[in-house]
This record gives structure tokens, sequence and C-alpha cells, in this order.
């Protein structure tokens, strides 16, 4: 051993241990095992905990030692020694006693290892020694040292997770124990050890609410790798995992897992179809998840089928396009697996047409029939042939047949017609439905109004057909699904078609040919697909006027109650982020008083719910007004112009949005006020009853306004503890006095006020004050907040939270005032 070393560690001589940062790193590389093994010893003599002369010799030394290792790259080489120190430490208290926060020797040690061992964290023959020894600090009671062990794991799993994968139940303990920042290591390590992690998937998902949200993307990948490899491991949970979708951060995903849980079980979510539609409501871009899901639920039975399609077909003929490939996907499943649920006619139909609003209503009317005619077969009616309904017995068969050879003549005709036009080569073979994609968009639409009218004739011919094949009288007859069809889709000037003469039965070749005549001349004739857009857009407009008109009483009294809790912007912009579109707002004080902390700037923040803001906007927009807005209104149209810019694929427009509710949910209320607070908020500004508005605290207290303001004068000062952070992972806890006094945050050395000052933090550099996170308050930070200046942060923490409030208070009100001087200054200057 170095002699120097010998000298320090053996006289415990603390007047030479500076000494030893005077040596070169090389002159003492060979020895600091030796070193360790020294320490090692005196931290396990008896009196080490109250001889604070040996405590600082061993600080001073392991701080020396860890840098040459640091500096020589020789971790390999001295691993062994160090992680001996490091382990001997487990055998003594590493938690403070009684009113004590500060750090045990012990644990002093301990952490500036894990801060060496971090640093090397990639290094394999150091994670074999230090892997186990990391996972028993995890219940060491210690929670600073618990979040350094669960950074070094998280490392380690990046690195090589084999080796956590036998400490799988420990790892798993230790996050329902509290510490969640481990949940990112059970992704890793859950392909090793499934079964492990099975017994404690109950607990896990019902800990979602407590954590933050990059705690709950963990879990929430851990959950999707279960439901890939073991899905009906899940199916217990299903109930926990439905009752999280309200969280629209974890909706998407859950969806996905709940997807793959119904293909391998999917009589657990039957109970849970009402709630997924509403989910598939209120968040029209996930409908596809929610289909797939009700597909695999319709599996099960036939009862279920039905009960499934009539949801499935009601969506298809509502939503926007781009689902409706997964939903006919679904829907034809359903069929083909049941086929007797549209009487064998389900391919027919979605043949027939173009449109799949029509194949919605066409599918919808079959499922009507379907069901009557089970109720009928039920009823027992005696058993004649000719007394039969139409859709029972062989009498629908009889017509089924007719049916098909009345579309292969038509299919005929058609080719022939469009042969004789040169539309089709000779050789070419009957036109089809699908789409071409060689076609030009213009030859595309006059295809599809083409068969829209062609879908007209061929169900205006099967209806009569049928009509007369039963020998019912059309007088007094309900129109059927092609009436419905032809009122909704191709008539749309709500003008009656010509009626179809009626020929006695066994001759329906006239009405079917008569009704071909009138599709094909309609088809000629046309009208523009921009035209029916049009129309549907002055649909949008008219019903967010009606929406407003009929609920305006409603509306003021939601927000005579709402203003008093939720203050409106004064200006509102889009911006684009990685996770999506995000609202930027600036309020100010509209009372503009001699000290206001507003009179030239505006408190500004940034919010990841722009949707719930344009409504509440619009809403308050609308409770200041005598007459109902409507779409053409100039506030209206700005308040469009922000929704366009937030548009999801899918997502409704905005006249579609504002009236799918009246008021914005509680639950929505609630969050917008959770992040007003965040942001620290109601510090700065209060709602005046007098004013009606949202003041700011210097213009809602006049009286405290020349106490703040008095120059030199303390606003406020005490003890707060500052957290230190040494090198990259380790940080402690220091105790210094604080002053709060015109634009500038003092803070002393020490503990006491009369000792020297430390460089102050100007106000007007601060950017930010924040409250420690919930979920990090609970995990042993409930007094701490943040304050972010533009070269660094500073984390402190305060006696009790009633002092961290006051603080925080105080602090936010003097940032605003110096930002408000300043700019002041500036505008006096120019």
């Amino acid at each position: 051993m170095h002699q120097l070393f010998s000298q320090v560690l053996g006289q415990r001589d603390l007047s030479r241990a500076g000494d030893l940062f005077s040596l070169e790193d090389t002159e003492i590389e060979a020895c600091l095992s030796q070193a360790l093994d020294q320490i090692k010893a005196i931290s396990c003599l008896q009196d080490y905990l109250t001889n604070d002369n040996d405590q600082a010799v061993v600080e001073i030394c392991i701080t020396r030692i860890t840098t040459a290792i640091r500096e020589t790259g020789s971790i390999e080489q001295h691993s062994t020694a160090l992680v001996g120190l490091w382990e001997s430490c487990l055998e003594h208290n590493l938690t403070p006693q009684g009113e004590n926060t500060e750090d045990t020797p012990h644990t002093k040690i301990a952490s500036d290892i894990t801060s060496c061992i971090l640093q090397n964290y990639s290094c394999p023959s150091v994670m074999v020694l230090a892997v186990p020894v990391a996972v028993r600090f995890l219940q060491s009671g210690n929670r600073e040292l618990s979040r350094n062990m669960s950074s070094y794991l998280s490392l380690a799993a990046i690195a090589k997770a084999d080796l956590l994968a036998e400490h799988t139940e420990a790892m798993t303990l230790s996050v329902l124990g509290g510490n969640h920042m481990l949940l990112r290591v059970l992704p890793s390590v859950y392909p090793r050890q499934p079964d492990t992690i099975h017994c404690h998937l109950g607990n896990l998902t019902a800990m979602m609410s407590q954590l933050e949200s990059p705690e709950q993307q963990h879990l929430i990948r851990l959950i999707q790798i279960v439901a890939e490899q073991h899905p009906l491991m899940l199916s217990p949970q299903v109930p926990t995992l439905v009752s999280y979708l309200e969280d629209q951060s974890l909706t998407e995903a859950l969806l996905g897992a709940l997807v793959d849980v119904s293909q391998a079980s999917p009589s657990s979510l039957v109970s849970f179809l009402p709630t997924l539609r509403i989910v598939g409501q209120q968040c029209p871009a996930l409908l596809g998840h929610v289909a797939k899901i009700h597909g695999a639920v319709g599996i099960i039975s036939e009862t279920h089928a039905c009960s499934v399609l009539v949801y499935l077909v009601s969506c298809l003929g509502s939503m926007e396009h781009s689902f409706h490939h997964t939903l006919l996907l679904e829907i034809r499943a359903l069929t083909d697996r049941y086929p007797t649920l549209l009487g064998g006619c389900g391919k027919d139909i979605y043949r027939m047409s173009n449109s799949f609003t029509a194949i919605a209503r066409l599918l919808g009317r079959r499922l009507e029939e379907s069901t009557a005619m089970h109720c009928r077969v039920d009823e027992a009616c005696p058993p004649s042939p000719r007394a039969s309904l139409p859709g029972g017995g062989g009498g629908v068969r009889g017509s089924e047949q007719r049916l098909q050879v009345k579309i292969q003549a038509f299919e005929q005709k058609m080719g022939e017609e469009r042969g004789e036009e040169g539309e089709v080569g000779e050789d070419s073979p009957a036109p089809q439905r699908r789409y071409s994609l060689s076609q030009a968009v213009r030859e595309e639409r006059r295809e599809m109004r083409f068969n829209r009218s062609k879908s007209l004739g061929l169900h205006a011919g099967r209806s009569r057909s049928v009509n007369s094949d039963t020998g019912e009288d059309g007088d007094g007859s309900e129109p059927g699904p092609d009436d419905v069809f032809s009122n909704t889709s191709v008539n749309s000037q709500n003008q009656e078609a010509p009626p179809v003469e009626r020929k006695p039965k066994g001759d329906g070749s006239m009405p079917f040919t008569a009704a071909l005549d009138r599709a094909v001349k309609e088809a000629e004739e046309g009208q523009s697909t921009e035209e029916e857009e049009e129309e549907e857009e002055h649909e949008d407009a008219d019903r967010l006027f009606i929406h407003l008109r009929d609920n305006m009483e409603t509306i003021r009294e939601f927000c005579r109650d709402m203003v008093h809790q939720i203050p409106i912007p004064e200006q509102c912009a889009m911006e684009a982020s990685n996770r999506g579109c995000v609202a930027k707002l600036s309020f100010s004080c509209p009372l503009k008083g001699h000290y206001c902390l507003y009179a030239k700037s505006c408190f500004n923040m940034t919010s990841r719910q722009p949707h719930l803001w344009i409504h509440i906007m619009l809403l308050h927009l609308q409770s200041k007004s005598s007459v109902a807005l409507c779409s053409k209104d100039e506030c209206v149209q700005r308040l469009a112009t922000l929704w366009e810019k937030t548009q999801l694929k899918g997502a409704h427009s905005f006249p579609m949005a504002m009236t799918q509710n009246t008021t914005p949910h509680r639950k929505d209320l609630d969050s917008l006020q959770i992040q007003l607070e965040e942001v620290r908020f109601f510090d700065l500004f209060g709602y005046s009853e007098e004013e009606e508005g949202w003041l700011c605290f210097m213009c809602n207290n006049p009286e405290k306004a020349t106490v703040v303001n008095q120059e030199g004068q303390p606003l406020i000062e005490g003890k707060l503890k500052e957290k230190q952070v040494r090198w990259k992972f380790i940080k402690r806890w220091k105790t210094r006095y604080f002053t709060l006094a015109g634009n500038q945050l003092l803070f002393r050395r020490g503990k006491s006020k009369d000792e020297l000052d430390d460089i102050p933090i100007e106000l007007s550099k601060v950017q930010s004050v924040k409250v420690v996170a919930k979920k990090r308050r609970d995990r042993g930070l409930p007094r701490a907040f943040e304050i972010f200046t533009d070269s660094k942060t500073y984390v402190l923490k305060a006696q009790d939270e009633k002092h961290a409030e006051e603080w925080l208070q105080c602090i936010n009100v003097a940032v605003a005032q110096a930002r408000e001087r300043e700019n002041r200054e500036a505008t006096t200057y120019l």
C-alpha cells in the first residue's frame, strides 16, 4: 500500500487525508484494493458510528479511490474489493432514526460506491458480482438507496438481462413495495421468468393509478408482452384493465392488449361490451380495436353474434371511411360463421352497392327480417307453404333462387351495354363492383354513381318479385330495404320515384325491367359527389346552431359555476409536439392595477387537452351571447380553425364534436384543475366575485402589495434543505438558510443566517417553480419543490407541507413581480 494511504488509514490522520489528491492516479492504482479492505475493517468497528474523525477519513479516502478507479479504468481489477465493501454496508443500519433525516455513515459509503459502479454498469465481470448485492439493497429500507439500485438494475437489464432473471421475485416484491422505478426492468426479465410475474400480475395491474406517466408506460409494456405471449393470464385482470380505459393516455395501449385477450378468452369480455362501445364513441380513432373485440365475442354463440352484428352494422353506417374495412371484416367473419343471421344472402348484399351506408341499411333490415322470422317460427303457426310470410320456409328459398337468376341477367345486360359503349373490350369479363385503381378520379366517381343506381333497380326488382311471389297486396305493405335505400342514397331531392306497374304472380320480369331502366336513367343523369359533400357540411353547420339554441339555458348554468373553477384563456394557439398537438394558453389580469403582476405580460402554460379547452371556450362565448351562435360567426370560425389543427385521422369534425356532449364531464374539469395546480396558477390568480373574473395576486390583495414591495424587507425566510448532486446519480440533502427579498433568493452556506452568502438566485432568470410530482412526493419527497433557472435546477425541501406551500406561493409571486418589473423597464427604455 502507498505510504500516504498507510498513514492516513492506519493512524486515521485526517490532517493528511487531503494530500491524497496530490498523488497521481497511476501511483496508487496498484494499492486501491488493499485500501478498500482496510476501509471495510474501519467501518465495521463498534465506535465508527460515533467517531466523526474516522467517518471523515473514510469518506475522503473512498472519494479518492473511486476517482482513481474512474480515471484509470481499473474497475475490473478492483471490483472484488469494491463490491465487498459495498456488501458490508448491508450488515449495518441504513435507515435514518427518529427525527434525524441525515444519511447514516454506512449509507454514505454505499452511495459513493453505488455511483462508481453505476458508471461502469456495462462491464460484465462487475455485473456478475454487483447485481446480487444490488438486489439485496432493494430491501434495505432506505428509499434513496433503493432508487439508486433501481437505476443500476435498469441499466444492467439493457446490457445483460439474463443476470437479473433469477432475481425476478425480489424485484417484483420491491415494485409492489413502492419502488416503482424498477418497473422498467420487468418487461426485460418476463420472457425468462414468466411464471414468477404471473403470480403477482393482479397486484401489478391494480397499482396503475398510483404510477407516474413514465412508470405507467413500463407497466403497459409488461401487460402488452403478457397479452402477446400468455393472453389467458390476463383474463382475470380484464375488469381492472377496462376500468383504466377512462385515462386517455392509456386507452389505445390497453385496448390493444384486450384485443389479444379477446382472441384467447372472449367470454371474459362479454359483460364489458357496453363500456367498450362508450370508449369507441368517445375515441373514434380506436373503433377498430373495439370492433375486433366485438367480433371475437360474437364467435362464442349465435346469440352473441346477433347482438354484436347489430352494433357493428350501426357503426358501418355512421363512422369514417377509414374504419369500414375493419368493420366489414368482422361482420363478414360473423356471417360466415353463422350464415342464418342473414338468411344466406350476405354475399349478395355485399356486392350490390359501393355505398357503405347502403350496405349498413340493408344489413340492418335483413337482421330485422331474420329476427322477425325466428319469432314467427317460434309461434308454431300451422305449416302452410302458401300462408307463409316473406322470409320463411321454401317461399324464401324460391325467391332467393329467382333473385340470383335476376342478378346474373342484370350483370350480363350491363356487360353488353358497356361493351356497346366501348368502355370494355370484347373479351372483357362482366363488370365487377370492385374499384379499379387504374381509373381516373372522374371515372371512379361515375362508376360509384352508376352502381348505386344499379343497386336501386336490383333491390326494387327483388322487393316486388318477392311480394308478387307471396301474393301480398302492395298498396298496404310496408316499405322494403330498397325503399329505404332509394330514399336516402339515390333520391337525395326527396322526390318519390314513379310507381312501377304491378304484374300478376309468376311474372316478375316486367317490374324488374322497369326498375332497372329507371336505375340506368338516373345513373346517366347522375348527381355530383361535391354537391352531397356540401349538403353534409351544411347539415353540420345547422347541427351546431340547433344544438346551441336548444341548450342555451343549460350552457349558461354550467358556465356560471365553471368560471369559478376554470379560468378562460385570453389567447390560445396550437403547437405540434412529439406526443401530438398541444394548446399554448395565455392568461392575464383584466384589472391592470398599479402593482399588477401581469400588466405588461401574460401567464403562459401548455396543455395536452386542446379539445377540452376549445369546448370550454365555445361554451363561454355562448354564455355571453343572447342568441345562439352558428358556424358562420367569426369567433366560432376561429375556434374551428384551432380544432382543425388538432385533428387526428378519423376524428369528428368541429360541429360534430361540439354537439356530442352539451357540457364537459366532471372528471374532465377536474383534470384541468389539477393541471392548473401543477403549474401553480392558483398561487398567482384568484377569482374575484366583485370583478367577476380572475385577478392576479396583487390586484386581489392590494393590502399586501405594499408589504411585498418594500425594498430590502424579506418576503419570507427560513431553513430549507437543498438536494446536493454528487456525480451523476447520487443525491444528498443539505440544510441551508434562505431569504427571499427583492429580486433575489439568497441562501447561506450553512444552517445559520450569519454565515457567508452563496451565489444568489436571480428571480428574473427563473423559468418556472414547480412542486415535485405527486408520485415522487409519495416516494419520500412530500415537502419538496423545484426551481428551474437558465443554467441549473434547485430541489428544495421545507419542514412540512404547509411551509412548502408558503414558500411556493411567495417565490411564484416574487418571480412574476420580477418579470413584470423587467418588462416595464424595457417598455420605458423603448
